[in-house]
C-alpha cells in the first residue's frame, strides 16, 4: 500500500468498517510511514473535536431552533413539493 492508498482508506475508515484486508494493509503500512502515521492522528483529532462540538451545540439551549420555527421551516420545505 502506497501513501496515496493509505491517505484515501483512512479516509474512509471515518465512514465505514474496512474489511480485513483493508485493515492489515493499512496498519503495516503504518508501522513503516511515520507521515500516514501522523495523517491517522489528525484525522483522529479531528473526528473527535468535531464529536465534541456537535455534542456543544446539542446541549446549548440558545443554539436550539425553537418548535415555531420548526413547525415554519417544515411547512416551507412541504409547500414546495
Amino acid at each position: 500500500m502506497n501513501c496515496k492508498h493509505a491517505s484515501q482508506v483512512l479516509s474512509q475508515s471515518l465512514e465505514r468498517r474496512l474489511s480485513w484486508g483493508e485493515r492489515l494493509g493499512l496498519r503495516l503500512h503504518l508501522l513503516m510511514c511515520d507521515a500516514c502515521t501522523q495523517f491517522a492522528r489528525q484525522i483522529t483529532l479531528l473526528r473527535q473535536a468535531v464529536q465534541r462540538l456537535v455534542t456543544h451545540i446539542e446541549d446549548d439551549q440558545q443554539l436550539r431552533i425553537s418548535e415555531a420555527a420548526r413547525e415554519r421551516i417544515a411547512k416551507a420545505l412541504s409547500n414546495q413539493h
